[in-house]
């Protein structure tokens, strides 16, 4: 990574943890006050790179990185309220359950997932709108689902 990027990004991360920016275009103008002579391709890829996610927070929209998203885990209660705002269906497949969120939504709920570390989930892969839950064994799929739809 070249050093203009790495401070462009660095950039970027100040940015998001110092205010909500709702878009893509309010940071491109943020980047360009800041300097930075940039693309919204330049900005989404940046934003991706950095696994920046869209989260609501007090009603309002607004991009946040992983590390701020409470990292020492979310309680019981967190993480439920996760599931039940952005899970939009769950469905066991063999030994995988398929969560659906909104698009862009899938990264959120993921990470929630992985840092509630249930003993039964081996893992997860999130794309946009889908995540996929690796259940350490097929007996625990129907237990693991029914938890996750509370």
């Amino acid at each position: 990574m070249n050093d203009l990027r790495q401070r462009r990004q660095r950039s970027i991360a100040d940015l998001l943890r110092t205010r909500p920016v709702a878009s893509q275009e309010a940071l491109l103008t943020d980047l360009k006050a800041l300097g930075y002579d940039v693309t919204q391709g330049t900005v989404s890829r940046d934003l991706d790179q950095l696994g920046a996610v869209k989260i609501r927070r007090e009603g309002v929209t607004s991009y946040a990185l992983p590390t701020d998203l409470n990292t020492a885990g979310p309680s019981e209660r967190q993480l439920r309220a996760i599931l039940d705002e952005w899970v939009t269906s769950v469905e066991p497949v063999g030994q995988l359950i398929v969560l659906k969120t909104p698009p862009g939504s899938a990264h959120l709920v993921g990470v929630a997932l992985d840092h509630a570390r249930l003993p039964e989930v081996a893992g997860t892969i999130c794309g946009d709108d889908t995540i996929f839950l690796a259940v350490r064994d097929v007996a625990s799929v129907k237990a693991v689902a029914s938890l996750l739809r509370g």
